[in-house]
């Protein structure tokens, strides 16, 4: 069953949020991505933007803007406007967003729509249609090539006759009854003015969705806490990992009340022993953990928590609690990420601090031409290497290559987090 989505919408223009959920409301640039976390905070799905940019080049503003928002957002996001070629929905892409959006009222977008989906798939394509006649006249394009349309809720129905595809619904009524409009089948979210409202309570919405049973993006957990063996205060531990590095973060606590909060927020809320309430963690400091996945030991009294954790997951400032080393044994760490996080922090010291006889600073110096030039010959050493073969100098070239990839990184301003996250959205 398809689970509907809450979409908050914006428009931006100027690197500014010209338009939220009335016509008159304008949020500074330095608030975006601030307001896109506070969509997060209050059970958003998903965050859809339009980029209201007059020329090229407030549209290349608008696009670094739309990187901050994408990392700020913690939720997909999907991006629209002013996209007139392939390189515009390859900027939006790349920029963090999972979907870019296609104007079908523009002829040029809709010869754009085969293009795009063979170059990123159709999955990341929506079709704008905010009129039957974008749909009557592009049908077979948008079944082939795009995975959603767009559209205003009050033609929703005659669209839906037209398209077999997921709609989602525009709807710019301040109704108090608005998620009735997901009833449907084919409606498969919901965005406009009352959503995109910064005060709504989201997940008080889905609330109001469930009860009417309907399916949401919701989390769900395939135990109940009354199946977890919980000690005699009524209490279970909870290991926190970073779900990229699964670097251990933290120790706290859970009550039932707590473990609730959490699914139904998506935010880690734990019990204070201390002060015998409950704790969304980050509310004050801002170092905020959204779940990614929970589970269970064997012996279900203990939970594993895998979150993105904003800041420092410890009071004292630290990434984690556990930075303090009792017992040693050296040891080689083999851990791909770390291994190649470590490496790329060497190389970026040596930028900042200079050692006599370094290589590494020799590459600096020369410049991006030479860090370029030997990026090319490794390569070439590398595929060399595959074609004779021999796996232990295969081994050896493609080491060499990452290193001097990892020089050009840090020349370039390129980090791991970025890489890992392209990846992953691949």
């Amino acid at each position: 069953m398809m689970k509907k989505k809450l979409i908050p919408c914006l428009y931006m223009r100027n690197r500014k949020a010209v338009r939220g959920f009335t016509d008159q409301t304008v949020f500074a640039g330095g608030d975006l991505p601030r307001l896109c976390r506070d969509y997060n905070h209050s059970g958003a799905d998903m965050l859809l933007v339009f980029d209201l940019s007059a020329t090229d080049d407030e549209h290349e503003e608008a696009i670094h803007e739309l990187i901050r928002v994408c990392g700020a957002a913690e939720l997909p996001v999907a991006c629209g406007g002013r996209v007139r070629r392939l390189e515009d929905v390859k900027k939006i892409l790349y920029a963090g967003c999972q979907t870019a959006v296609l104007n079908f009222s523009r002829q040029d977008n809709v010869s754009l729509a085969e293009e795009a989906a063979g170059r990123f798939g159709k999955g990341k394509l929506w079709a704008s249609c905010f009129s039957p006649a974008d749909v009557k006249d592009n049908r077979e394009i948008l079944e082939n090539h795009v995975s959603a349309v767009l559209c205003p809720s009050g033609l929703a129905e005659e669209i839906a006759e037209l398209v077999r595809l997921p709609l989602i619904l525009l709807d710019d009524s301040q109704s108090p009854d608005t998620v009735q409009l997901l009833s449907p089948e084919w409606a498969a979210g919901l965005t406009g003015r009352r959503v995109s409202d910064p005060a709504a309570d989201l997940a008080a919405l889905k609330r109001d969705c469930l009860d009417r049973g309907l399916a949401m993006d919701v989390l769900e957990s395939a135990l109940s806490w009354s199946e977890f063996k919980v000690g005699g205060d009524g209490l279970a531990p909870v290991i926190v990992q970073d779900y990229k590095t699964d670097e251990v973060l933290m120790l706290a606590y859970m009550n039932a009340e707590a473990f609730q909060a959490t699914l139904e927020t998506g935010l880690m809320t734990y019990w204070s022993r201390s002060r015998g309430e409950l704790w969304v963690k980050g509310l004050t400091s801002g170092h905020f953990q959204y779940v990614k996945s929970l589970e269970i030991d064997c012996d279900q009294d203990t939970l594993l928590a895998k979150v993105s954790q904003v800041g420092a997951a410890c009071h004292t400032g630290n990434r984690s609690c556990f930075y303090r080393n009792l017992v040693k044994k050296e040891y080689d760490d083999t851990n791909p990420l770390r291994v190649m996080q470590s490496v790329y922090d060497v190389i970026a010291d040596r930028k900042v601090n200079r050692r006599e006889g370094s290589y590494t600073n020799y590459l600096f110096d020369k410049g991006i031409d030479k860090i370029l030039k030997k990026c090319g010959e490794e390569c070439t050493e590398m595929v060399i290497a595959a074609k004779n073969p021999d796996k232990e100098e295969i081994k050896y070239e493609i080491s060499d290559f990452l290193y001097h990839m990892m020089v050009l990184m840090v020349e370039t301003g390129v980090t791991w987090d970025e890489i890992t996250r392209e990846l992953s959205r691949r």
